[in-house]
């Protein structure tokens, strides 16, 4: 695929504004998949080249994370496994069914985050009580959230940071950065799953990944900086904005 200097540059600069959008709220797909498909590479690949850009900035926030202890390791060992077990198993299921049907309900959901978001006194940079244990976690809830990426996938970054919030207590900044390396890990299994059968535009792919870096590093350093000022109203319009256009495209 030939590329001119104005394509590589939009390319670029989209893949950095999803990589920040993403890193904060989740949703970064909204820019990138649409800005492909405009430039007529097919939907499959399109798809399969999101994936490779996609994971590299879940990779670069995550590392952030870590390195600035937002992110406990040894703590999240087990959603960390059964996030990636779920997410393997929702890839080979979505080859045998249909997932299209979720578009339905998934703009509703997505609505009902955003006003929880917009409308919650209790999401703030501290931690909150947690209403489950941990174990139960792990075992139920990230293998459901996991399952979820892998069969169809938007809003799965705001679905993780709300299950972190909602049921582990945890502030919006350590909510947001334990959501970011579970989507890397389940983002490894669908990017693996493309490596081997679909089709990759790599020539697109590379263009991206480095901006994907750069905002997914961006991102990450303003949630360690800001917290809940800027997660909050970020991640409200992100879910009204996937709504939109889903309810659009249905």
């Amino acid at each position: 695929m030939q590329l001119s200097i104005e394509v590589m540059l939009g390319l670029f600069f989209a893949a950095m504004t999803a990589g920040w959008v993403d890193t904060i709220a989740g949703g970064g797909g909204l820019i990138t998949i649409p800005t492909m498909l405009t430039l007529g590479i097919p939907p499959a690949v399109t798809l399969a080249t999101n994936k490779v850009q996609g994971s590299m900035g879940t990779l670069v926030s995550s590392i952030y994370f870590l390195r600035q202890g937002s992110i406990d390791l040894s703590k999240i060992k087990l959603s960390i496994l059964t996030t990636f077990i779920g997410s393997i198993f929702g890839g080979w299921l979505v080859l045998q069914f249909n997932s299209e049907s979720l578009k339905t309900i998934l703009p509703i959901l997505l609505i009902l985050i955003g006003v929880y978001f917009l409308l919650s006194p209790h999401l703030e940079n501290g931690d909150q009580k947690p209403k489950i244990p941990y174990t139960i976690f792990g075992i139920f809830i990230a293998p459901c959230l996991g399952f979820y990426d892998g069969f169809f996938g938007p809003g799965t970054g705001t679905f993780m940071a709300l299950a972190f919030v909602l049921l582990c207590g945890y502030g919006l900044p350590k909510a947001t950065a334990n959501a970011k390396i579970h989507n890397f890990v389940s983002n490894i299994s669908a990017l693996i799953s493309f490596l081997l059968f679909g089709e990759i535009y790599w020539g697109v792919a590379i263009i991206m990944i480095f901006g994907q870096a750069i905002g997914s590093y961006l991102g990450a350093k303003m949630v360690t900086e800001k917290g809940a000022v800027l997660i909050r109203p970020v991640v409200v319009t992100v879910c009204f904005l996937m709504s939109l256009r889903l309810l659009i495209s249905s």
